[in-house]
């Protein structure tokens, strides 16, 4: 097949007739645009109209399934509530789907079509959670069994961040771990055992708004550290006043837990040389993220 030459579109019943021959050859548009020298995409589109791609080119689509039968759904006469109930995706795919086809007749009520709506969005709902989940523990299968120097490696990034650290201005070389979350304390507790702290050396104490469950609290805490309360310090109540608006009320509101590791100056230093020693190995002898 002989090929145009660039810029040249003057005769355009023969570049078309080229295009199309390529076309029916199993040529993509980009093989054609290239072959052609057409960059425009306006006029590729001309050249190309009524021929239909090779099925090599056509990329599986994940919703095909749901899109037939919306359609099918569409010809028994259903509305979109109806459908998206049924199916469980939103009503603007619905709409894209199906908008060809003949809209049915409507004889339910404003009271019948609120209901079907509701039902559609809570269908809509329950599918992005599905989804949701599903991504999460597709995430978590990622990681598997870690090892121990991965485990050391988190524990140092995870104590910068939330540990309490020595300033210039108030020396604090201790270890002292403050968090609301439950996975991050026993995260935290894992990383010491590694690190072969004795458990006789963990104190802990509880931060709550005065206003909580504070008794249900720390027998949360007690409980998932896995100690008594005798073990644990006096509870640090915040105190409210009237301009005091608490946004986290909600029965997970236990407060926040914090450790304390005893005699623990020489570790503090030693995770402050950890931390330092992550990142200056993150970073390349120019100074730049190294590649990963």
């Amino acid at each position: 097949m002989t090929s145009t030459t660039p810029g040249k579109y003057a005769d355009f019943e023969a570049l078309r007739e080229q295009a199309v021959a390529l076309r029916r050859e199993g040529l993509s548009r980009r093989q054609i645009r290239d072959r052609l020298f057409v960059d425009n995409n306006d006029l590729l589109n001309r050249l190309l109209n009524g021929e239909p791609a090779p099925e090599w080119t056509k990329r599986p689509n994940a919703k095909d399934d749901l899109r037939d039968r919306a359609r099918e759904l569409r010809s028994q006469g259903m509305t979109y509530d109806q459908i998206q109930v049924e199916l469980g995706c939103s009503k603007s795919s619905i709409s894209l789907w199906v908008r060809d086809l003949p809209k049915p007749d409507r004889t339910r009520t404003p009271e019948e079509a609120s209901a079907i709506a509701r039902r559609g969005w809570e269908a809509t709902l329950q599918r992005r959670e599905e989804e949701r989940q599903a991504t999460k523990q597709r995430a978590a299968d990622e990681i598997g069994t870690m090892t121990d120097r991965e485990l050391f490696l988190i524990g140092v990034g995870l104590y910068w961040a939330e540990g309490t650290k020595d300033k210039p201005h108030a020396r604090r070389e201790r270890v002292a771990f403050v968090n609301s979350d439950p996975d991050m304390v026993l995260l935290f507790l894992a990383w010491l055992r590694l690190l072969g702290v004795e458990p006789h050396r963990l104190k802990f104490h509880l931060m709550i708004h005065e206003s909580a469950d504070v008794q249900g609290a720390e027998r949360y805490w007690a409980d998932l550290v896995q100690t008594d309360l005798a073990h644990f310090g006096k509870t640090t109540l915040k105190k409210h006043n009237a301009k005091t608006v608490r946004k986290n009320v909600n029965e997970a509101y236990r407060g926040c837990l914090v450790i304390h590791v005893q005699q623990s100056a020489d570790l503090y230093r030693r995770i402050e040389g950890w931390w330092c020693g992550i990142v200056v190995g993150s970073v390349s002898s120019e100074g730049r993220p190294s590649a990963p």
